[in-house]
């Protein structure tokens, strides 16, 4: 904690000299940490406010290619003219309630910016810089807002003071290594994400922040890794266990590993066939092998495919794949299922039940369901009602549609944001609670 008020003080005088407001604003407002890490809550207090007074609260950020994003929320000063983001709650806007981290996990591409756009860091080296702002009066979403009364910047930090990051071309394995500060030895962990490919670091860099060793593993259309998922090999993923478990850095003698979506699948997979993985986290996976071929030496466990025909298209052109996967249910699916019964290791099964791209609670389902036939206990099971796809760390941007990388089209993810805001929450911590667990 002193790390990052060492930060915000050194940080402050220069945003002081940025945002100081004119005199006439009698009306002041403090946002802390105003550096801090990203999955952290805020505390967000408005005050110097008439009582009762009607103000809109505006939450104002761009990404990495400065696409606008914004949020806005309806509150009540108090009969002393205060507000507090904490106790009071949202009578409209984005939200309803008493929510602190409402204008962050509320914050959507701004009306002039193409829709369906995730607000998620490329950069994690850089911080996330978010203006909050007063404003008079209610203004409805979309709308022009009133005058501003006071307005304060926070700075979300995805990675600590002294968390290396490390690129990695080790053999055939690619993608970035982020190491806490100090001497170790670590919690080893591998992180993947889903079927838009590419490196994708925020989750990593955030779990180096919490004391995790921590791989942010690509496994396609990364520099010379293969443009398109048309087949794996787990001998690849089998190399950046190797090499995370024998890292110096590295507390042994298991690693763990954590996907979502296409992501989970591969970390079920992982568990289930090397020795060197021992605790793996699925957020929304299948219990069956999906889309590319899996080979391992001599053995291959082939793709449920998607069947397009079975794709929904709404008025306002949504993609909904929902019924669209082969039913991994079906005996003539058989030889897709991971045989998730020969891990020694433990699962930890993270589900929205409003999930929409596929029936993550189904697939999850079928999982535990063949891991107690064979007798085992190894798992636990974390199911959100509510809460769609692709459940992240805290505060990170509801996304109830987004666009698909390799579709080009939008498509339902599912959820309600003040569910899913929570499931992110709730789930992040039980996560980095299953992995000290188990990795030391």
């Amino acid at each position: 904690a002193a790390m990052w008020r060492a930060l915000a003080a050194a940080a402050a005088p220069a945003r002081a000299l940025l945002r100081t407001p004119p005199a006439r604003w009698a009306a002041s407002l403090a946002v802390s940490p105003a550096a801090g890490p990203a999955d952290e809550r805020v505390e967000t207090r408005v005050a110097g406010l008439s009582p009762g007074q009607q103000v809109t609260l505006r939450a104002v950020a761009a990404d990495d290619r400065g696409c606008l994003f914004q949020s806005c929320a309806h509150y009540r000063a108090d009969s002393r003219g205060e507000l507090h983001l904490g106790t009071d709650a949202s009578h409209g806007g984005d939200y309803t309630g008493v929510e602190p981290m409402g204008l962050f996990w509320s914050l959507a591409p701004a009306g002039m910016e193409r829709p369906y756009q995730r607000l998620v860091p490329r950069n994690t080296s850089a911080p996330m810089k978010v203006e909050v702002l007063v404003h008079e009066g209610h203004s409805p979403p979309g709308s022009m807002p009133g005058p501003v009364v006071a307005k304060a910047e926070v700075q979300r930090l995805f990675t600590a003071p002294g968390v290396r990051r490390i690129r990695l071309k080790e053999g055939v394995v690619r993608g970035s290594l982020f190491l806490p500060p100090g001497d170790g030895p670590f919690p080893g962990v591998i992180d993947m994400y889903g079927d838009e490919g590419g490196l994708i670091e925020f989750r990593s860099s955030l779990l180096a922040t919490h004391g995790f060793a921590a791989l942010s593993l690509p496994y396609f259309d990364f520099e010379d890794l293969p443009r398109v998922l048309k087949e794996l090999k787990l001998e690849y993923f089998e190399e950046a266990a190797r090499f995370l478990q024998r890292h110096p850095k590295v507390k042994g003698p298991g690693v763990g590993v954590i996907g979502t979506g296409k992501g989970a699948e591969l970390a079920l997979s992982m568990i289930t066939f090397l020795p060197e993985v021992v605790a793996a986290v699925s957020i929304s996976g299948c219990s069956s092998n999906t889309v590319a071929d899996l080979h391992y030496g001599e053995m291959t466990l082939p793709g449920l495919r998607f069947d397009m025909k079975k794709v929904s298209v709404s008025d306002s052109g949504v993609f909904d794949i929902f019924e669209a996967l082969d039913d991994p249910a079906n005996p003539a699916n058989s030889p897709s299922m991971i045989p998730i019964e020969k891990a020694e290791g433990h699962f930890l099964l993270v589900v929205g039940e409003d999930d929409r791209m596929w029936k993550s609670s189904l697939y999850a389902d079928l999982a535990i369901r063949r891991l107690r036939q064979h007798g085992k206990k190894n798992f636990e099971l974390l199911s959100y009602p509510g809460a769609g796809h692709r459940i992240d760390p805290p505060s990170t941007p509801f996304c109830q549609v987004a666009l698909d990388r390799v579709l080009g089209v939008p498509v339902l993810g599912g959820g309600e944001s003040k569910a899913h805001a929570h499931a992110q929450e709730h789930s992040w911590g039980k996560i980095q609670e299953f992995l000290h667990l188990h990795l030391g």
